[in-house]
């Protein structure tokens, strides 16, 4: 299992567009994903849980990965959220 500290840098946050994004890119991997914020873990997998959690823009989120693609999803989804969700 490896995990990684993300700061998010998009003004809305975690709302709509960049979680379907980011949902979308950890979907593509079979390694289990899962966001740590504000003492809740949920699957990354799932839209709903990801929005369930009210990320705002300049707050940080944990993301573990556990999988034989662990390395290339957490790089993916670091990605994604360096380059402001392709915004």
């Amino acid at each position: 299992m490896i995990y990684k500290e993300l700061v998010i840098n998009n003004y809305d946050g975690l709302k709509a567009k960049a979680a379907a994004s980011f949902v979308q890119v950890a979907n593509q991997f079979d390694s289990q994903i899962l966001i740590e914020f504000s003492n809740k873990k949920i699957n990354a997998k799932s839209i709903m849980g990801l929005l369930s959690l009210g990320v705002k823009y300049g707050e940080s989120i944990y993301v573990f990965a556990n999988g034989k693609d662990e390395k290339e999803a957490v790089a993916a989804l670091v990605e994604l959220v360096d380059n402001n969700f392709g915004e």
